[in-house]
């Protein structure tokens, strides 16, 4: 069975870059670019792993963590919050992010992350 990403990104050139990234290596990537819809996509469609803005119009990226979190079904998704800010790091880490990465990043960077949280 293909490996499935749900991708929660506004800003369309990084959404395309992970896409493409992910997409040749194998994976299935699910594109949402706000945060309004993410738990019912979630609950349908479970994917292997999100991948989270932190910053997205309508509800944050810590809002659907929150949501997620606060879900038993949904608990232990495993969630990487990418932001282009830094500092926001220990909010994303209390918010229960499994991991954090700070935009800009490299390709192999985000892969080797990716299949680490996966197991993969």
């Amino acid at each position: 069975m293909q490996r499935h990403v749900l991708l929660v990104e506004d800003e369309a050139n990084i959404a395309e870059a992970i896409q493409f990234l992910l997409t040749r290596d194998g994976w299935r990537v699910t594109h949402l670019g706000d945060g309004t819809g993410v738990l019912d996509l979630v609950r349908k469609d479970r994917p292997d792993l999100v991948i989270l803005d932190h910053m997205l119009p309508g509800i944050s990226g810590l809002e659907v963590l929150a949501a997620l979190r606060a879900d038993p079904d949904l608990a232990g998704l495993p969630v990487m919050v990418l932001t282009a800010r830094g500092r926001d790091r220990d909010m994303a880490e209390r918010a229960g992010a499994d991991r954090f990465m700070s935009k800009p990043f490299s390709n192999a960077e985000i892969l080797a992350e990716v299949l680490a949280m996966t197991g993969g």
